[in-house]
């Protein structure tokens, strides 16, 4: 078991959105599964881990609490997690600490940071309300997607305002995060599924929006909307995803979720738990700088799996998501692989 030490001022009601994404389910859900492996402890004497109880950048603006709680560390050696929340993520520059964050540049990104998956509800259990099964190979790959692809100008106008007030934000430090290159993520991702579709080498199934889950207000469009998006995935075998305004896609874990193969355009994504999961197995990972076109680089996959191949990589791809990448097994995963430090270093 590993024994966490935090500031529990912080775990109230007001900051639930905020928390350190295990202190949710250990504190507010009581998950009985994640209370079999980690404990929340009052003496930091005890503990193997300190943990920053919210979000960096509510954390940080508390000067006393956060440097009473750096300073505990310190002097008691013990590692921090800390979790930078938003679209970006943030970079901190604590000595022995482990930042756990949602997107990021590999290139970019030091050894100890850890990436979340974006973590999704069972779509079996709450929209497609169906058992899991796989689908049999087709002659032609067979590519899904449902949602926002604008190749507009006055779309992208609106993404490069949003991005500069954005940016006013980080430089009067109203918002902390790591800077980036600005990317009109519809934009590019409507250029990329037209290029597809006029493909024969490769099938589409697209339902493409020009707002956000197609503008919808009401309950019932909300409902609607996601029905549809989740038909999509389950009835094609591959659903292409790719960044949005953060480089990584929450649609790659919905894919993953309902048991298909996500098709991944690579923007130097860094995925969770690299070296623990071999991705290759899992997902058809696109090289967007290749003289192959995305088309032929999917078909060229889809030629090279047989029927029980294709079958049985969707079958692992759910039983991946349900081990590793649902909130209580993927914190499952991180407890067994700091515990191995734990024991290493005692």
């Amino acid at each position: 078991m590993i024994k966490l030490y935090t500031d529990n001022t912080f775990l109230t009601e007001a900051n639930r959105a905020f928390v350190f994404p295990l202190l949710f389910d250990l504190v507010y859900v009581k998950n009985e599964f994640l209370n079999q492996y980690y404990s929340i402890v009052d003496n930091i004497e005890e503990c193997n881990i300190v943990v920053f109880p919210v979000d960096y950048n509510i954390f940080c603006r508390k000067t006393k609490p956060l440097n009473m709680l750096c300073l505990k560390a310190k002097t008691n050696s013990k590692p921090i997690w800390l979790y930078t929340a938003g679209d970006f993520g943030f970079t901190v520059y604590i000595p022995n600490s482990y930042n756990f964050r949602l997107g990021g540049f590999d290139s970019k990104l030091n050894k100890n940071t850890f990436i979340l998956p974006s973590f999704v509800n069972d779509p079996y259990k709450t929209v497609l309300k169906q058992s899991f099964s796989v689908m049999p190979k087709t002659e032609l790959p067979v590519i899904g997607f449902v949602g926002h692809a604008n190749t507009g100008i006055l779309n992208y106008i609106k993404s490069y305002l949003s991005y500069l007030k954005l940016r006013l934000k980080r430089i009067f430090k109203r918002r902390f995060f790591d800077l980036q290159k600005f990317y009109p993520s519809s934009s590019i991702r409507g250029k990329v599924l037209n290029k597809l579709k006029r493909s024969k080498r490769i099938e589409t199934n697209f339902i493409l929006r020009k707002k956000y889950r197609a503008g919808a207000v009401s309950q019932q469009q909300k409902e609607k909307t996601t029905q549809d998006f989740y038909n999509n995935i389950y009835n094609n075998i591959y659903t292409f995803c790719m960044r949005g305004v953060g480089n990584f896609s929450v649609r790659f874990y919905e894919t993953l979720a309902v048991g298909r193969i996500p098709v991944l355009l690579n923007t130097d994504c860094r995925l969770p738990l690299t070296n623990y999961i071999d991705w290759k197995k899992h997902t058809v990972i696109i090289d967007a700088s290749s003289k192959v076109s995305i088309a032929s680089q999917i078909a060229d996959f889809h030629n090279s799996k047989s029927d029980d191949e294709i079958k049985a990589m969707q079958q692992n791809n759910r039983l991946l998501w349900e081990t590793q990448l649902m909130r209580h097994s993927y914190f499952k995963t991180i407890h067994d692989l700091f515990l191995n430090k734990i024991e290493d270093n005692a």
